[in-house]
């Protein structure tokens, strides 16, 4: 775990500093220096006396102790000098930046895992190595710039890429992004990602200054681990965004069923930040977005006034909003209405974007801001765009907004898109510990992202109707391989799922006295090939003796078909849930609008089993069909309270089932609360 000599060291050397600043070793010295670190300073340099006037020392051997070491010299030497340092210098701290580790195959993995030993058995700790170093209150240990303004309220970030975590530092600063502290993990030899998560959570009381942390991520190395810090620091307040990149790959595998098609690491990604609760993001610009929402205050409510004095952008931000699902209300006609209007310029409009023209003055936005905040009670939060062409100052309006965004208690979004004309006036707003939104799109989509990402779920299992014993009793006696109808019935009534009524026929004689027994219309399908509709194995709308007999031997001629499937028609809406098991993570469940458009569409939300109730239901609502699942003109709905309740059941009964692989139900058929499994299919490997 990080230490207090990571942290906050007494003193820190640097191996392999030198008086070029163009490499690692002299920047670092030089960013130590310049970033003001007031405990002792050590250099190790064999071929000067001194660099950047830092006395050195020819070999880490004639060294004083020293708390931490910062090794900035190739790797096939880095063994030797943590050797020395652990075993005499009583060095509790190290950071190395080199890289030709395990980044570069077996040999390097081989000297990595030998120093995290040496590291180990002193009871020290290690970034990197391969990384660019780490940024503290104390002192700035990179090698890079630039170097972000830190405070202690800033944010906190973690990132497994020492370049991205550079860009993203340049991505934040010009929106006033602060700061608390930056760590580069690399490698992540002994602390990765999950290492700091675990730090910030046990630490939570004293470190609960820094409420949003930041994480870029490569490789999730213990998903169980980083889950439950996550939720851990999410349900004491903190905020959590983070970018997980290289899961694309993953995905592309071939897999039997639609679920297993689907799912991909990626997918388990997606499952865990929303079992955390955290918001997830793709790239740069849109996680530093995203943090600046976060340090912003928060909206309580989904209605937002828009203000400003440009058409253009108030019309792109609303767009944007509102596809998330943000609303701008009209505001009605109203004495508040008519007062607010007769103050302002003529040709205003104060119908929402309120609109006070590019002759809008600090004055006016004053009034405007004030009027929102005390009387409109229906309006939740408000989004200001005020830039300029560059002809006159505009800091009269900024000074407004700084004063009224520490005032009001409606969150006020600044978008302040001007970063050439007025660069002076935007520097004193951001001076003032102010954060700016330069693109009201990404605003946009930045503020519904947060606003979408559902709270971190609670640990219990739903086993309300959940028969477990029945479970794994089917599960030991059953082969691998995909499982019989029969079998799949059987399991999907132990986690009481409705399922249609259906039989399998042998002859033509048995499929007739199925049908009888089920009435029409009915379904056929053939029992054996695995895509179905592929081979021509499912027929509908089946209303007589006759088309049943026709069908069924029609069926039965189809490759590997050995018997026929006679199911009730059901109607309503096609619904799909599946799961496919991910190392590491367990099952992904996935849900979506099912039939023939779950692979077109590939309109899916997914998550970790177990599931809660609230967590369903954030997947059946973040579905892009979900207005056809709530119903649209005039045409029946399905239940969500019900689609929730099978999605919920089938990860409880997977929960105790591990050895299914991959399942997939499709279609669900639903129509109001009546939800019927019509086909499913259960792969298991034990």
């Amino acid at each position: 775990m990080l230490n207090r000599q990571l942290l906050s060291p007494a003193s820190i050397v640097v191996i392999g500093a030198s008086n070029n600043v163009t490499k690692p070793g002299g920047k670092i010295l030089k960013n130590l220096l310049e970033h003001e670190f007031k405990g002792a300073i050590y250099a190790v340099n064999p071929n000067d006396v001194s660099v950047q006037g830092v006395p050195t020392y020819a070999s880490v051997s004639d060294l004083p102790e020293v708390e931490m070491a910062i090794l900035a010299i190739p790797a096939k030497s880095c063994g030797e000098a943590v050797s020395v340092l652990t075993s005499e210098k009583n060095t509790k701290a190290f950071i190395i930046i080199s890289g030709g580790f395990s980044e570069m195959g077996q040999e390097g993995a081989a000297l990595e895992h030998e120093i995290v030993e040496l590291i180990n058995n002193a009871g020290a700790c290690l970034i990197g190595p391969n990384c660019i170093g780490m940024l503290t209150h104390d002192y700035a240990g990179v090698f890079t710039e630039p170097i972000p303004r830190l405070e202690p309220t800033g944010v906190d970030f973690v990132s497994g890429s020492g370049a991205t975590a550079v860009f993203i530092m340049e991505s934040a600063i010009p929106k006033g992004l602060t700061f608390s502290r930056v760590i580069s993990v690399g490698n992540s030899a002994q602390l990765g990602v999950e290492e700091v998560l675990e730090y910030w959570d046990i630490n939570a009381e004293r470190e609960s200054a820094a409420n949003v942390k930041l994480l870029y991520i490569e490789t999730i190395h213990n998903p169980d681990k980083f889950l439950f810090h996550s939720i851990s620091l999410v349900k004491k307040g903190f905020r959590l965004a983070a970018i997980k990149a290289g899961s694309s790959a993953a995905g592309s595998r071939a897999a039997s069923s639609h679920t297993g098609a689907m799912a991909s690491s990626d997918s388990a990604v997606e499952a865990l930040f929303r079992k955390a609760g955290i918001v997830r993001c793709y790239g740069r610009e849109e996680l530093t977005t995203v943090a600046c929402v976060l340090m912003s205050k928060q909206m309580n409510g989904k209605n937002m006034a828009i203000i400003t004095h440009a058409g253009g952008p108030a019309v792109m931000l609303t767009d944007a909003l509102e596809a998330g699902g943000v609303n701008i209300p009209n505001i009605p006609d109203s004495p508040v209405k008519q007062r607010l209007l007769k103050a302002l310029s003529p040709g205003s409009s104060v119908e929402n974007p309120i609109d006070f023209l590019a002759t809008g003055n600090a004055e006016q936005l004053d009034l405007i801001i004030d009027t929102v905040e005390n009387e409109m009670d229906d309006i939740d939060g408000m989004a200001v765009i005020f830039g300029s062409p560059g002809l006159t100052s505009v800091k009269d309006v900024y000074e407004v907004l700084d004063r009224k965004m520490k005032q009001c208690k409606k969150p006020i979004y600044p978008i302040l898109p001007s970063v050439m004309n007025v660069k002076k006036d935007l520097a004193y707003f951001l001076s003032h510990g102010n954060v700016n939104f330069p693109d009201e799109v990404l605003l946009g989509k930045a503020l519904t992202r947060v606003k979408l990402t559902p709270k971190p779920s609670g640990q219990e299992i739903y086993l309300d109707g959940v028969d477990v014993p029945r479970i794994r009793r089917i599960i030991d006696s059953s082969p691998n391989g995909y499982l019989s109808p029969d079998l799949v019935e059987q399991l999907l009534a132990a986690a009481s799922i409705p399922v249609v009524r259906e039989i399998i026929a042998n002859s033509e004689k048995e499929a007739i006295a199925a049908a009888m027994k089920i009435g029409f219309p009915l379904v056929m399908k053939v029992v054996g090939p695995i895509h179905k509709t592929d081979v021509g194995g499912v027929t509908l709308n089946i209303r007589s003796k006759e088309m049943v007999g026709v069908e069924f031997n029609r069926m039965m001629k189809i490759k590997d078909t050995t018997a026929v499937l006679i199911a009730e028609q059901a109607e309503g809406i096609e619904l799909f849930v599946g799961a496919s098991y991910e190392p590491k993570f367990g099952h992904v469940v996935l849900c979506g609008i099912g039939g023939i458009f779950v692979e077109v569409l590939k309109d899916t939300t997914s998550g970790l089993a177990p599931l809660t109730f609230e967590e369903a239901n954030s997947m059946i609502r973040n579905l892009k069909a979900y207005p056809i699942i709530k119903g649209f003109r005039g045409k029946c709905g399905v239940s969500r309270k019900k689609f929730a309740e099978i999605i919920v059941r089938l990860s409880s009964m997977l929960r105790f089932a591990t050895e299914i692989k991959e399942m997939d139900i499709n279609p669900l058929m639903g129509r109001g609360d009546k939800i019927v499994a019509v086909d499913a299919r259960i792969r298991i490997e034990k």
